[in-house]
């Protein structure tokens, strides 16, 4: 058995169909079933149960699957680990964030970044919380950009900094929630969070962990909030309480400044959220990635 026959099989695993995995693996499918019929013979045990709705992994295979992923893993580190040795560092970053908290915090550092490493391209990965977390347990990004607690048992973190959470309204509400208040921005008002429990909630949808942390504050304070609204978009959610739609519960890096928008209060009690890098813990760290947080420790943005 060789590694190429491991990839094989971890291909079908992910593809869930040895017709698909062929054509991400560029091989024939007929040349791909022997293949794996080869393998399972070796080891005289069945990886998958073929069928009309794909390749479905036995217990066997599951097994076989996750050591051999790890096995591929330090192959691909090992290669990775001696070519920075006698080359230097890579010619590419990847990073992923979601997309408006990466878009506050990463600029400043990738420019630094640039500046000083120009032969290395930083590539950008955006995507839910979820999604960046599975595809940093599976090796596919250097750092991600992530917010505690993190539920990937495999990834090891370095805390960046610890931001307040601001609960947002409307200039103007109405209904069983109304309740008078100032216009703009003040520090130096706090409100319980309970104050709210009949508002009509705005909320990221399914896969980002904000949304599960907003979730959780309202449970500690005794409620299940109404959810009105669902977005992508923690910038949309802002918009929907300015027109009156609802509140939500913001970080303070992304609250809005000025203009007559929202009024945003500090909770109380406080609450925060902490932003860390994540990686893989049992993953070689690569020249690129470790000159990326030295950068990021040099220039430390004030945000």
């Amino acid at each position: 058995m060789d590694l190429r026959m491991m990839e094989y099989a971890c291909a079908v695993y992910r593809q869930g169909s040895v017709t698909k995995a062929a054509e991400v693996l560029c091989v024939a499918q007929p040349s791909l079933s022997q293949q794996l019929a080869k393998l399972e013979d070796e080891l005289r045990v069945v990886l998958f149960v073929r069928g009309r709705g794909g390749a479905v992994p036995t217990a066997h295979g599951e097994r076989f699957v996750e050591q051999a992923e790890h096995i591929l893993r330090l192959q691909e580190d090992l290669v990775r680990e001696m070519r920075e040795r006698s080359q230097g560092m890579g010619s590419e970053l990847v990073v992923g964030a979601p997309a408006i908290t990466g878009g506050r915090v990463l600029p400043p550092i990738i420019s630094a970044f640039h500046e000083r490493y120009p032969a290395t391209r930083v590539r950008l990965i955006e995507e839910t919380t979820e999604e960046l977390e599975r595809l940093a347990a599976r090796g596919e990004t250097d750092l991600c950009l992530l917010a505690l607690p993190i539920r990937e048992d495999r990834l090891t973190t370095i805390p960046l900094f610890t931001e307040a959470l601001y609960l947002v309204v409307p200039l103007k509400v109405t209904g069983e929630w109304e309740r008078g208040v100032a216009s703009g921005v003040d520090d130096s008002l706090g409100v319980a969070l309970k104050t709210y429990a009949k508002a009509p909630f705005i909320l990221l949808k399914h896969g980002y962990g904000f949304r599960q942390t907003v979730l959780a504050l309202c449970a500690e304070s005794g409620f299940q909030p109404d959810v009105a609204y669902e977005t992508s978009s923690i910038e949309t959610a802002q918009t929907l309480v300015a027109h009156g739609l609802g509140v939500t519960i913001v970080p303070a890096l992304v609250r809005r400044q000025g203009g007559q928008g929202p009024v945003y209060y500090r909770l109380d009690p406080p609450a925060t959220r902490t932003l860390v890098f994540a990686y893989h813990k049992d993953r070689y760290l690569g020249l690129a990635a470790r000159a990326f947080l030295q950068v990021y420790r040099e220039v430390k943005p004030s945000w």
